[in-house]
Parts: structure tokens; sequence; C-alpha cells
């Protein structure tokens, strides 16, 4: 493990100017302070507390029934957890997309609530106005374009985005029009890999993909994906071990010495 003794802090600075550098930054999701620790210790960059808290440790079948309040709860824990980590909470569904002012009043009670760094909310252009919003009012915006798993009802599957003609021109315009707005990040999500190169090559801010190939400015993929923790991993997300394994032939050998009187020894 790579383990980064830096204690000073990343901040939205700090990846600007590692697109400028071309220097990948690492962004990885975290739910609570002993995984934040982990992986700020590990050399992640930022600490996303997403919404797939709500499938990953919650039990939901997906991001809906996530609240503002079991946000702020785990993100405050992850703040707690991190040393020099850059940390973003998702907004969850129906917190943000009503009115700016809507968005606004939630961005401020996450941000004093648990201290972290800046918010994400998922949209393209028809979100523009309440990046803009936020950004003039001092709150840092990183934007979420693709596929957006708040939507599912909509599109009914997590399928990739941006496969026809027309998709491709709205991705476009929809990453043009929050880079504009003032997002000071942008996550890609399981487009093809051209278009996301196209879209780095052209943004003004930080791309960060899962699922959206290489040449993006950054990286991100979801805690227990990662570990091999989740019961099956999206075709884009390998697992780089196999944690619950390793957690499950523990949790065994454990329950079989209580059994046979070897525990406590």
């Amino acid at each position: 493990m790579t383990t980064d003794t830096t204690v000073k802090p990343v901040t939205a600075a700090t990846l600007a100017r590692a697109k400028r550098d071309d220097h990948k930054m690492i962004w990885l999701t975290a739910y609570d302070a002993a995984s934040a620790r982990l992986a700020d210790e590990a050399g992640a960059d930022v600490l996303l507390v997403g919404d797939s808290l709500g499938m990953v440790c919650l039990g939901y079948d997906s991001t809906i029934p996530v609240t503002l309040e079991e946000m702020i709860h785990h993100t405050a824990a992850v703040v707690r957890g991190r040393r020099r980590a850059w940390v973003v909470c998702d907004l969850p569904f129906g917190t943000y997309q009503l009115s700016p002012e809507q968005a606004f009043g939630n961005a401020v009670r996450v941000l004093q609530q648990s201290a972290c760094d800046a918010v994400k909310l998922e949209g393209g252009e028809h979100m523009a106005a309440t990046i803009r919003f936020l950004s003039e009012r001092g709150i840092a915006v990183v934007a979420h374009i693709g596929l957006t798993p708040q939507s599912v009802k909509k599109f009914g599957s997590y399928g990739r985005r941006g496969k026809s003609a027309d998709e491709r021109a709205q991705l476009l315009k929809d990453a043009q029009a929050v880079c504009e707005a003032g997002a000071v990040a942008l996550v890609l999500e399981n487009i093809p890999h051209d278009l996301a190169s196209e879209i780095t090559a052209n943004a003004g801010v930080p791309t960060v993909g899962i699922g959206a190939g290489p040449d993006c400015d950054a990286q991100v993929l979801v805690w227990h994906d990662l570990l091999g923790l989740s019961d099956t991993n999206p075709p884009f997300a390998p697992a780089y071990t196999n944690a619950r394994q390793v957690f499950a032939d523990a949790i065994s050998r454990w329950g079989d010495d209580v059994r046979q009187g070897r525990f406590p020894g």
C-alpha cells in the first residue's frame, strides 16, 4: 500500500492544477470514518460520499430513497476520517431539482453540518442555471452527466449513455453548459470512451471517469466494487481484491473456534 504522508490538503485549486499538469487524480467513494481514513492513507485525492450508499450500505434497491439527512450523517463521518483528501457529498434525489434556491438551501445544510468541501449533482444543460446559482454564491459544485443513477426510473436501466448521435450531441452540450456555469469538476459515467476523450480535451475543468475510458483527468470507483465486496460489479469496475471472501473466511474461522471452545484461548 502506498501511503502519502503529505498533510497539505487537496483543494479545488489542486484539481485544476492537476489537469493543467496532466496529472491523474484518484477519486474513491467512502461512507464512514474508517473507510475515509484508509483511502486517504492509501493516496486517494478525493473522497466522494456517493448516494450509492443507499445500495451498498443501507440496503435500498436504488439511490432514489436516500435522504439528505443520511447523506449528511455519512459525509460528516468521512470528513472526520480524512486527513488531506477533498470530500464531495452527493445531493440526493429531490433535494436540488425543484429550483436553484432549493439546491442552495440544501447545499448550505450539507456544507455547514458535514464540513465537506463540495457537493455533486446530476444533470447537464438543464441543471446549468442551478450550478451557476450555487457557484456564484461560493459553493464548489461537481457536475455529473452520462449515466445518472437518480434517473433510472426514467431510462429503465443503468446502461451506457451517448450511443446514438442525438445522445452524443446532447452530452457535448451538457458538458459545455455545466463547465460554463462554474462546475469545478465533471463526472462522466458510462459513456463511450472517444466521447469522454473529446469532452476532456475541451472541458475547462477536470473530468472524472467511471466507465468512460482512460483519457479522463481522474478516475473514480465505488469502494465496494474496487475491493470485491459487491455481489456483482459493473463491467467497467473490476475488483482489485476479493475482500468479501477474506472477510467471510475470517468470520467462519472465528465461528469455528468459538464452537470448538478454542476462542477465547
